[in-house]
């Protein structure tokens, strides 16, 4: 099983562009989907974006959609989400998730999915 670690959050202003890296250590990451999830303060954790295994395919939330890219290269690399045109509302813990059990032909929105989990990175978007 794998162990993740993310890394990439801070400080930025609206409209400026962050790029998180999730890194794992311990197996084989590419036998892995990845997923970003966000948690804001009072509010429930909720999806932003997934890739396969292979990388051939990638999902959005609604939200982030346009903004937000979600890649990986090889089982070398970290799965990263590009974030551009941040918004206030992108103020959360960002964590990023995994799991070897997904189907490549499917996406998994919900947390239940995966079940390795980062520690989190914050992003606070100020005005």
């Amino acid at each position: 099983q794998v162990e993740l670690v993310e890394s990439g959050g801070g400080l930025v202003q609206a409209g400026g562009a962050l790029r998180l890296s999730c890194s794992a250590s311990g197996g084989i990451f590419s036998s892995y989907a990845v997923g970003w999830f966000r948690q804001a303060p009072g509010k429930e954790r909720e999806f932003v974006a997934s890739i396969n295994k292979s990388g051939s395919s990638t999902y959005y939330a609604d939200s982030v959609k346009g903004r937000f890219t979600i890649s990986r290269d090889n089982d070398k690399t970290p799965v990263y989400l590009q974030m551009n045109g941040l918004k206030l509302e992108d103020t959360a813990v960002y964590y990023c998730a995994a799991s070897r059990s997904l189907s490549d032909r499917y996406h998994y929105t919900g947390e239940r999915s995966y079940d390795v989990w980062g520690q989190g990175t914050q992003v606070t978007v100020s005005s």
